[in-house]
């Protein structure tokens, strides 16, 4: 499916103006949206790449910047020590409430959009695979795949390094699909059992995966890159949600 890559919307949120890109197919038809939230590092050329592979399945992919409040639109931070210091400081600077108030103005305005069937899902990698967590909770999204998450199982996402996300599994409603690296230092074993053990508590729709792989495996170009485990992850994606953003 030929996709489009050259479209930007700047959403007014509570928190100043948002950034956001938008890969959808050229076909002036409704499809499906998936929001996606990057790593620490915003809009990257990888995140644009993994952007393009979900568009290319038939989804309008909303992918916002993070940071809006303390970078200015367009800001990529680069993999490097400098830019990994940033942008792992500015996620324990934004308050929580401001990720949640942004992924509320991107679902509203994907709702109001004509392109958009209303079919709303999410995924995440590393701090977006926390956000994309967040982003379950909202009651309109309906599916969400989260790749190895970090600061779920230690609740310590955003401003004081507190969060609730674990303490609100109950009001997951759509599907959840949790990928993780068993080589991933940030979410070590004892940290999945315990996010594990929180969803299956309150029964969440779950499918779960554990893989040989080390964090940020699916970034391509990076030392950590996994191409086959890259393949695998986007098929069962993709499945997640052809069976639950396409059918109903």
């Amino acid at each position: 499916m030929i996709i489009k890559t050259d479209e930007t919307v700047d959403l007014q949120t509570p928190t100043g103006s948002m950034r956001v890109h938008v890969f959808r197919p050229v076909q002036e038809e409704r499809f499906p949206a998936v929001i996606l939230y990057s790593e620490i590092y915003q809009v990257t050329a990888p995140i644009e790449r993994l952007g393009a592979m979900i568009a290319g399945q038939g989804y309008i992919v909303a992918i916002p910047e993070v940071y809006h409040e303390y970078e200015p639109a367009g800001t990529a931070l680069a993999y490097d020590k400098e830019g990994t210091d940033r942008g792992n400081d500015l996620k324990y600077t934004k308050p929580v409430s401001a990720f949640d108030s942004d992924t509320a103005a991107i679902i509203a305005w994907l709702q109001n959009n004509p392109l958009c069937t209303g079919s709303i899902g999410a995924f995440g990698v590393c701090l977006g695979g926390h956000l994309a967590y967040r982003a379950a909770l909202h009651p309109d999204v309906r599916a969400t795949a989260c790749f190895y998450a970090t600061d779920l199982h230690s609740a310590t996402l955003g401003a004081g390094k507190s969060d609730d996300s674990l303490a609100r599994a109950a009001d997951i409603k759509g599907e959840l699909m949790m990928v993780w690296g068993q080589s991933d230092p940030h979410v070590p074993y004892a940290g999945r059992r315990i996010i594990r053990d929180r969803l299956e508590e309150v029964g969440a729709d779950l499918e779960w995966h554990e893989v040989n792989g080390q964090h940020a495996f699916l970034r391509d170009g990076a030392p950590r890159f996994d191409a086959a485990l890259f393949l695998q992850a986007m098929n069962w994606t993709n499945a997640l949600f052809q069976r639950a953003l396409t059918r109903g």
